[in-house]
């Protein structure tokens, strides 16, 4: 039995990284109210306390002015500052085993209910909250004891409070109750002692061990990218990681052919212009020895810490390029690779889909081309012909992206292919 039958976790520097945000909003209504000369350090202290008071303390406001910069705050932060925000790495794994391991999950947060329900389900964490108490918009003295109490599901009776400031642990300690005070937030080891915390978390692994200790990590996620070069995989991947680590998830990156040294050393052979006379089956070969090494050193240390691993290509890449293009047969070169990727196969791969003649053009504009590269437009009509055939016999793994959409358009519907899958593990 794991200690706590119930988590109350707040919302800002507990569970995202939210201080840019307000910090920004709360910038904004001083500005607008015509408080220009201040020094911008001075904002991160509305990161916690109600805004009203804050307003009132910070900037010596008096109550009718503070009323109108919480407007105004708002204002801005219903347009923007919500967003400006991020998960903190290891949320979602923590979240997920909590509700795997029948433990509620309480959301207990100052904020103000429409915006902490908007922030979560952005970020695709709404999901896991079996309960989640905020304010209303009209609420400005915002009491984290009555909160916090009224967060608690009925029945539990070893529920625990998590935070990362002094107002968070009280409210906890007001209820008769354990709490955690993070270091990775906004408040400090000092603060959160003094207000009585009965345990400090450095970061999102040591508040694992508080809440489910001995428990199994949770398995990492292995997506692979594919399609020809010039489909915009690359500048894709790196506007991919940069949501995932958005939403919390631990991110590595590798590639094939590469990924690792001697793997690397594979990947200049393979694609060395000079080795013109390299036969098709020392191609596949050599591909598939990268590829062993790889999953090896690579691809399973990253799933087992439970990382989310983007690869750029994988075995689906031997399949097209060496079974169909040079003719060995998509069913041979996966046989042949077997026994190098050994069972270990991507949760999701996206393929990012351009005609042939789109690809090339977009290639020969962006710098030397290598050995594969140089190949005649046959050989990479046939690659594309493979890629769409993949595709059709596996629509549960393989999720075909339309390449030829503007960037930000592929980015959207690439994040939310993902997303899909990581929401519904």
């Amino acid at each position: 039995m794991f200690p706590y039958d119930a988590v109350l976790f707040d919302l800002d520097g507990t569970l995202t990284e939210s201080a840019p945000g307000i910090m920004r909003s709360a910038g904004y209504a001083a500005r607008k109210l015509g408080y220009e000369d201040f020094d911008p350090r001075v904002l991160r202290r509305f990161i916690g306390p109600p805004l009203f008071e804050s307003f009132q303390k910070v900037f010596g406001m008096d109550e009718a002015r503070a009323l109108k910069a919480v407007e105004l705050y708002r204002e801005d932060f219903d347009a923007v500052g919500w967003s400006v925000n991020a998960v903190y790495e290891g949320i979602p794994m923590l979240l997920r085993a909590l509700k795997r391991a029948g433990i509620k999950i309480c959301l207990a947060t100052a904020k103000p209910m429409v915006f902490a329900e908007r922030i979560l389900r952005h970020f695709g964490l709404w999901r896991f909250f079996d309960v989640a108490i905020g304010i209303t918009l009209e609420d400005h003295h915002a009491d984290k004891a009555k909160i916090v109490r009224a967060a608690t599901p009925a029945g539990c009776e070893r529920p625990v409070m998590i935070g990362d400031r002094f107002y968070d642990v009280e409210g906890g300690r007001a209820n008769g109750m354990d709490t955690v005070g993070v270091l990775y937030g906004y408040g400090s080891r000092e603060e959160l002692v003094q207000a009585g915390a009965t345990h400090i978390a450095a970061n999102v692994a040591a508040l694992w061990d508080i809440l489910l200790p001995g428990a199994a990590r949770e398995p990492g996620f292995f997506l692979t990218i594919e399609g020809l070069d010039g489909s915009g995989k690359s500048s894709q991947i790196e506007r991919l990681c940069e949501h995932l680590r958005a939403r919390g998830y631990e991110v590595a990156r590798s590639r094939e052919p590469g990924g690792c040294p001697i793997a690397e050393k594979i990947r200049d052979l393979l694609l060395d212009p000079a080795n013109g006379e390299m036969c098709s089956l020392t191609e596949a070969l050599l591909y598939a020895a990268g590829r062993a090494q790889h999953v090896r050193q690579v691809v399973r240390p990253a799933l087992q810490a439970g990382r989310v691993l983007v690869c750029d290509r994988f075995v689906d890449s031997s399949a097209v390029y060496q079974g169909a293009a040079r003719g060995l047969g998509l069913d041979e070169v996966m046989a042949l690779n077997a026994p190098a990727i050994d069972g270990t196969m991507p949760d999701l791969t996206l393929y990012f889909a351009v005609d042939p003649a789109t690809a090339m053009a977009r290639r020969s504009g962006e710098r030397t081309l290598d050995r594969i590269e140089r190949e005649q437009q046959a050989f990479h009509a046939r690659v594309y012909a493979a890629y769409e055939e993949l595709a059709r016999r596996n629509p549960q793994r393989i999720v075909r992206i339309d390449a030829s959409q503007s960037i930000d358009e592929i980015a959207r519907n690439a994040a939310a292919a993902v997303d899909a899958v990581l929401d519904g593990r």
